[in-house]
């Protein structure tokens, strides 16, 4: 049954809460599956629906078989036998993890998603398909979140069914961040030395992040102005919000003070650590010197000693050679 402009726009409104527990399942599978290859895997999202429906919380996963042919879209497998098998052994494991839908590595909608959404139906009245992204990406979330609708011809001609949109996020639990933080840290990147430089990386990133952003808001400004597109009140809402939380950095206001102190302390910390640095480096060079000092003294006075005991070797050998030559005349006269 087509859906009512109400329940497209309450469906536009719902938003996908997607776990870290759930990325990783996801790139696991995909690693394993299709390395190397332009192969997409699908599976299953497990969770549950929140505030009526308008929420969905996909807290797990599970990896399901799928075949496609690449050069047509139509031909497809997807063993659904397994899929019952697996829920009801997720039930006995967690009975409060249901079917909220399906994903698969895209990295893009395909031909074939209305059909394997069709399927997934059995399960679930309304299932949501996410498109998870596996590949390193430097900027935005790696997820897409779809609901399937049917739409509505303004002509009276027959209803065609395509995905909307919805918002999605990547939110974790207490437990869940301190699980990815070690696994973060197990797997830091070798080349990066130090904690500094990862900090560099992580905030050059989030700058990258913030620069694609701004683009994007400049160009739907522009196309605006431009008449390209019409105005979303929505959107200009959410910008002027965001003007408005911005700190106001006159130069005889309070957050331009305060951005001005925390600037000279930290200026003021590197000042110092560079002092300290220098009198450590010039105590060091003061203490390798008296070091080669004395080293040079002692092999000197070694020098001499070796000298002065040869030469009372030396006076030595001659007495008692002239000793023996006194026992050898004595002995001659003796004898005489």
């Amino acid at each position: 049954m087509p859906a009512t402009t109400q329940e497209t726009i309450n469906l536009s409104s719902t938003n996908v809460i997607v776990h870290p527990l759930v990325l990783l399942s996801v790139t696991d599978h995909a690693s394993r599956s299709a390395s190397g290859s332009r192969k997409r895997v699908v599976g299953v999202l497990l969770g549950q629906e929140l505030n009526g429906g308008k929420t969905i919380n996909v807290a797990n996963s599970f990896a399901v078989p799928f075949e496609e042919d690449e050069r047509d879209p139509k031909t497809w497998f997807l063993d659904h036998d397994y899929i019952t098998g697996m829920m009801e052994m997720f039930k006995k494991v967690n009975a409060r993890e249901k079917m909220v839908g399906w994903y698969h590595t895209g990295p893009r909608l395909r031909a074939s998603d209305l059909e394997i959404n069709e399927l997934m139906k059995r399960f679930i009245p309304r299932p949501v398909m996410v498109i998870v992204d596996p590949r390193q990406r430097d900027v935005g979330i790696p997820t897409d979140a779809y609901l399937a609708v049917e739409e509505i011809k303004d002509d009276g001609t027959a209803t065609q069914k395509t995905f909307m949109h919805v918002p999605s996020t990547i939110e974790a639990e207490e437990a869940e961040e301190i699980g990815v933080e070690h696994l973060l840290r197990d797997i830091r990147d070798t080349t990066a030395v130090g904690t500094l430089s990862t900090r560099v990386s992580s905030q050059l990133s989030s700058l990258r992040g913030l620069q694609s952003r701004l683009l994007e808001i400049r160009d739907y400004l522009s196309a605006v102005v431009q008449g390209q597109l019409p105005v979303n009140h929505q959107i200009i809402y959410n910008l002027q919000d965001i003007f408005n939380l911005l700190p106001d950095l006159d130069k005889n206001s309070e957050a331009a003070k305060s951005f001005a102190v925390d600037n000279n302390d930290r200026l003021l910390v590197v000042y110092l650590s560079s002092l300290i640095r220098a009198v450590i480096a010039l105590h060091g060079l003061v203490d390798n010197r008296r070091e080669n000092e004395k080293g040079e003294e002692e092999s000197s006075n070694a020098a001499v000693g070796l000298a002065n005991g040869d030469k009372d070797a030396k006076e030595g050998g001659e007495d008692k050679d002239k000793e023996a030559s006194a026992a050898k005349d004595d002995a001659k006269k003796s004898t005489k």
